[in-house]
C-alpha cells in the first residue's frame, strides 16, 4: 500500500502531524511528551536518537537505548513512533524495535553512497520512509535519493522539506526555497510532502506562519519539534514549542480547499491566471531583450579589451533595484535573488561573446 493511500486510510480531517522532541533525552521526558501529545491532532511521536551535529562536543543523542523509550511510549499512548536513521546499523536497530516511520536526515541525503546503503537495508520494506531535502539547494540530490528508494522497492515513501543552508543572512535558519519542493512534486506528483518548520525557522515565533504557508501549498503534513520545557532542551532549544502551543496552533491553522466549487470563483480565477500568463510572457520577452543587449555589451568590451565584471556598475544597479522594489512592495530578499540571477546570466552571455 502506497503512503498516499495510507494517509487517506487514516481518515484524518487534517494534514498528518508528527511531533515530539528534537532529541530523546530521558525515558521520563519521552513519556511525558508522548502523553501530552496523545490528545492533540498528533498521530506520530518523533524523537532523535542519533543526533549528527555540525561540530563535535554537542549532545549527539542517547543512542539505541532511546528506541526502548519510544517503544514504551507507543505501547502506552497508541501513537506511532518515528526516528532518524543514518546508516544500515541504525536501520537494523530501528526495525528490531518496531519503529513505524524512519526518516533520512538532510546530512545523509547529500551522500548517494550512504543513501544507497540505507536503501539496500530497507529493500522491500513496508515501513514508512521519509526523505529530508539535502542541506544545500540541490534538487538533483533530493530526486536521486527518492529514486534510490523507489528502486529498492520501498513501498511507503514520502519527503520532508526542512529548508536549505545559505551563507546569506535571512530571517530563517534554513531558507525554505519553496520552489524546490514544488519542482520535486512536479517530478513525483503522488509523493506525500511534509514540512519541517522547526529546522526552517530556527526559532519558535515564525513556526505558525511557515505551517500556514505549507497548508496553503497543499502539503500533506507537518513535523514539528515539541518539548514540555523547550528552553532547557538538550538540543535545538530555540526552535521547539510546547505541546500546548502545538495544540492551539493546529486549531488556528486554516486548511484550504484544493479547488473552489462555485462557477463564479472559477471564472474569476481563470481571468486572473490569464493575466499572470500574459505578464509572464512579457517578462520572458523582456529578459530575452535584456540579454541581447548584454551580448552587445560583451562585443563592445571584447573590442576594447575590457573586463566583463564591472563591480561599481553592478552595485549601483542593485541598489537602485532594491529601492524600486520597495516602492512596488517587493522584498529586498526577492530583488536580490532575481537580479543576482539576471546578472549571472548576463555574465554568461558576455563570456560566450568574448570567448568566441
Amino acid at each position: 500500500m502506497k503512503l498516499r493511500n495510507w494517509l487517506n486510510k487514516m481518515e484524518l480531517t487534517h494534514p498528518i502531524v508528527i511531533a515530539g522532541p528534537c532529541s530523546a533525552e530521558t525515558e521520563e521526558q519521552v513519556l511525558k511528551i508522548a502523553y501530552q501529545l496523545k490528545d492533540t491532532d498528533t498521530s506520530v511521536l518523533r524523537a532523535g536518537i542519533w543526533k549528527p551535529r555540525t561540530r563535535p562536543g554537542n549532545f549527539e543523542g542517547v543512542g539505541s537505548l532511546g528506541l526502548k523509550w519510544l517503544q514504551k511510549a507507543k505501547q502506552e499512548t497508541g501513537l506511532m513512533i518515528a526516528t532518524e536513521v543514518a546508516n544500515a546499523n541504525h536501520v537494523d536497530l530501528a526495525l528490531k524495535h518496531d519503529i513505524d516511520i524512519l526518516w533520512i536526515g538532510a546530512r545523509t541525503t547529500v551522500s548517494p553512497f550512504i543513501v544507497q546503503e540505507i536503501a539496500d537495508a530497507l529493500k522491500g520494506t513496508d515501513k514508512i520512509v521519509l526523505i529530508k531535502n539535502p542541506v544545500n539547494p540541490d534538487l538533483a540530490l533530493w530526486l536521486g535519493a527518492v529514486e534510490r528508494f523507489y528502486e529498492s522497492d520501498v513501498k511507503n515513501l514520502g519527503v520532508i522539506h526542512r529548508g536549505f543552508s545559505t551563507y546569506e543572512k535571512t530571517r530563517y535558519r534554513n531558507n525554505p526555497e519553496w520552489q524546490i519542493p514544488i519542482d520535486l512534486q512536479t517530478k513525483f506528483p503522488d509523493l506525500p510532502l511534509i514540512l519541517d518548520p522547526s529546522h526552517i525557522a530556527g526559532r519558535r515565533d515564525i513556526i505558525f506562519d511557515l505551517c500556514q504557508t505549507a497548508l496553503d501549498l497543499n502539503y500533506d503534513g507537518l513535523m514539528v519539534e515539541t518539548h514540555f520545557d523547550p528552553d532547557n532542551a538538550w538540543s535545538d532549544a530555540a526552535q521547539q514549542i510546547t505541546p500546548e502551543t502545538l495544540k492551539q496552533m493546529t486549531v488556528n491553522l486554516r486548511i484550504r480547499k484544493q479547488e473552489g466549487d462555485a462557477v463564479e470563483f472559477k471564472n474569476k480565477l481563470n481571468t486572473l491566471r490569464t493575466k499572470i500568463d500574459v505578464l509572464d510572457h512579457q517578462l520572458i520577452e523582456s529578459l530575452g531583450k535584456r540579454m541581447k543587449i548584454a551580448d552587445d555589451i560583451g562585443a563592445l568590451k571584447k573590442a576594447n579589451n575590457v573586463a566583463i565584471l564591472q563591480t561599481r556598475r553592478w552595485n549601483e544597479v542593485l541598489g537602485k533595484m532594491i529601492l524600486e522594489g520597495e516602492e512596488n512592495q517587493l522584498s529586498e530578499e526577492f530583488i536580490l535573488k532575481i537580479f543576482k540571477a539576471i546578472h549571472q546570466e548576463s555574465i554568461n552571455h558576455q563570456k560566450k561573446v568574448m570567448n568566441d
